[in-house]
């Protein structure tokens, strides 16, 4: 999956917002929560995103995913996945779980002001 594909999915989830930060990181969120992190040059893609406790314990033993780097050192469940090693529509729905994963963690008044309650 390149950045264009990535940020192409990630601007079709409810609520999602785009910016660039941490060094042109592109940054997804949802109720100003961070959801997916694109890094990485064009030729090597990467992306970041939040798993549950399960996902954190399987998806490293597999070929192309990793503890994120910075937030899984911090105690965070996040996975990076390698964009050229991981098929599209495995790393789309991943993405699509840690959207689900941080609206479940908004507040309801949040979730509510976002339309998605």
């Amino acid at each position: 999956m390149t950045h264009d594909e990535c940020n192409a999915y990630c601007a079709q989830l409810p609520a999602a917002t785009h910016v660039v930060q941490w060094g042109g990181a592109q940054v997804w969120k949802v109720g100003g929560k961070v959801f997916c992190i694109g890094g990485g040059e064009a030729e090597a893609p990467a992306y970041s995103f939040k798993v549950s406790d399960i996902g954190f314990a399987v998806l490293p033993e597999k070929q192309g995913f990793r503890p994120a780097p910075y937030l899984a050192s911090r105690g965070l469940k996040w996975i990076q996945a390698d964009g050229f090693v991981v098929d599209g529509g495995e790393l789309r729905e991943l993405i699509a779980c840690s959207h689900k994963l941080v609206v479940a963690g908004l507040t309801r008044r949040a979730r509510r002001a976002l339309g998605l309650e």
